[in-house]
């Protein structure tokens, strides 16, 4: 009997497994509930770790911030590669100016003016610089929960210009956090110099690797020839690993190049693109959850009260000065409209990124680290609370909803171990349309290219040639290469490939 029970799984595997499993569940369904409520997922999947580490601390104990920092880095690998993959190069490159200014220069006056507000709110001037720096960036996880996870569908420049900065801004709330650290630690090794040229190394290395590992994963994806489209995945996770390792280990940014790599392979001519998709969507949500959790596990509410009162006077000096005033200066030359600058200012969400960056200083070992960390984990409460909770409200209050047609219901895809020589397009029939009110039979489609599906709303319509094209209706098309042109005379623009 005893050799049995040595085979079984052991019982604090078994007890850990099925806590994580009702915590993930539990933080998944209720952040589905939430936004009923208004509330955003960041933040009930903060309170759901905190309220179970609160009530279960003999069961949930977790105070370890090297563990902290290290599931944190994996998973905000995983949120920007996910971004990256399905950011639309054709709104990037549009918004790749403000953007890329708000995530340099923005975060860095962001940090400053941020500092001088925790001066005169009494903080030394160590514990304000280091206040500053940490909740510097908009956090990459926070927006892209916020915007898909929401629903929401805003204005094609305003939701590029809020994603592509909190894929970009990051880097440097990473440098500077670092610099003032060590600045704090060992100030003789320090220097304004030093920082900026650190800086600029990092962010040029970043970039070198984001843009060689993206052009070489892409090309080797369109290559390679594997037996079951499962194996994609893993490949394209493996290079979001090498290419954070490799940045980092050549003293590059790591977060830059993973999103600038996941960027450069979405534009590619990919296998079973969907269905990556879908998986590094589900990876991205994974992380969330579990980095949310982890970290709110880390915190008992009764040691945040003490700094409620000062890290409050933080997220008015950060959401009422700092942000709205950097974001005015970064966009005004780029022609935003004032209500477009207030939405921008107004969607400042701080998350994951800069809780993982408070445990700097508490690695570090700095007298403030502690302190820091508690006031900035309140800042991102409450951040989420406040912006985060009146997204749909706001958006609607300043009419930034997109005026576009709501995507398909649906999203069809060919798998192939092959090449195919065309591609699947996406049409909205438009009351103009060359084919609108034609049947199927009557229109010229070229040989070798056909309709495949309709979807009208909810409905799925059988492609027969007796089926007719109404306004509204979602098209799918099978083009060879060489016909898209034809087809794109008699459908219109394709709203989707």
């Amino acid at each position: 009997m005893h050799a049995l029970d040595t085979l079984r799984e052991p019982d604090a595997i078994a007890t850990a497994l099925a806590v994580a499993g009702v915590l993930l569940a539990a933080a998944v369904l209720l952040g589905r509930l939430s936004w009923r409520i208004g509330l955003p997922f960041v933040l009930v999947f903060l309170l759901v770790g905190m309220i179970a580490g609160d009530a279960t601390p003999s069961v949930l104990h977790f105070d370890d911030p090297v563990t902290a920092f290290r599931v944190g880095t994996l998973a905000l690998v995983l949120i920007l590669f996910d971004a990256g993959l399905q950011t639309p190069w054709s709104s990037a490159r549009k918004v790749l100016a403000p953007s890329a200014l708000l995530a340099s220069v923005g975060v860095f006056f962001t940090a400053l003016i941020t500092a001088l507000g925790c001066r005169l709110l009494g903080m030394s001037w160590a514990t304000a610089a280091l206040v500053g720096a940490v909740t510097s960036s908009t956090d990459a996880a926070a927006v892209f929960a916020v915007l898909r996870g929401s629903g929401l569908r805003l204005r094609q420049r305003l939701a590029a210009t809020l994603e592509f900065e909190a894929g970009l801004n990051d880097p440097v709330a990473v440098i500077l956090t670092l610099a003032v650290t060590a600045a704090i630690a060992s100030p003789a090794t320090s220097s304004v110099p030093h920082v900026l040229g650190e800086t600029f190394l990092q962010l040029a290395v970043g970039m070198a690797v984001g843009v060689g590992a993206g052009l070489l994963g892409r090309l080797g994806l369109e290559r390679v020839h594997l037996t079951t489209g499962g194996l994609y995945p893993v490949l394209t996770t493996a290079l979001a690993a090498t290419t954070y390792g490799v940045a980092t280990l050549t003293h590059g940014s790591g977060f830059l190049a993973v999103y600038v790599a996941a960027l450069i392979l979405g534009r590619g001519n990919l296998r079973y693109r969907s269905g990556l998709v879908r998986v590094h969507e589900g990876l991205a949500w994974l992380s969330q959850v579990v980095m949310f959790l982890l970290l709110g596990l880390m915190v008992r509410p009764a040691s945040l009260l003490p700094t409620a009162p000062i890290a409050l006077g933080v997220v008015g000096v950060l959401a009422l000065v700092a942000r709205p005033v950097v974001v005015a200066a970064c966009l005004l030359p780029f022609r935003y409209s004032a209500r477009e600058i207030a939405y921008v200012s107004w969607i400042g969400l701080r998350g994951a990124v800069p809780i993982v960056l408070a445990i700097f200083p508490v690695m570090a070992g700095l007298e403030v680290g502690s302190y820091v960390f508690h006031v900035v984990f309140f800042v991102v409460l409450a951040n989420a609370l406040v912006p985060g909770a009146t997204v749909r409200w706001v958006t609607r209050l300043l009419g930034m909803q997109s005026t576009h047609p709501p995507p398909p219901l649906a999203a069809l895809e060919i798998t192939s171990t092959g090449r195919l020589d065309g591609d699947i397009l996406v049409f909205r029939i438009d009351p103009a349309a060359a084919v609108c009110d034609a049947t199927l039979a009557d229109i010229p489609m070229p040989l070798g290219s056909s309709v495949m599906i309709v979807m009208r709303g909810p409905e799925l319509v059988v492609a027969r040639g007796g089926t007719t094209l109404e306004p509204g209706d979602h098209v799918y098309v099978f083009a060879k290469h060489e016909d898209k042109p034809l087809v794109m005379l008699l459908f219109g623009d394709p709203i989707a490939e």
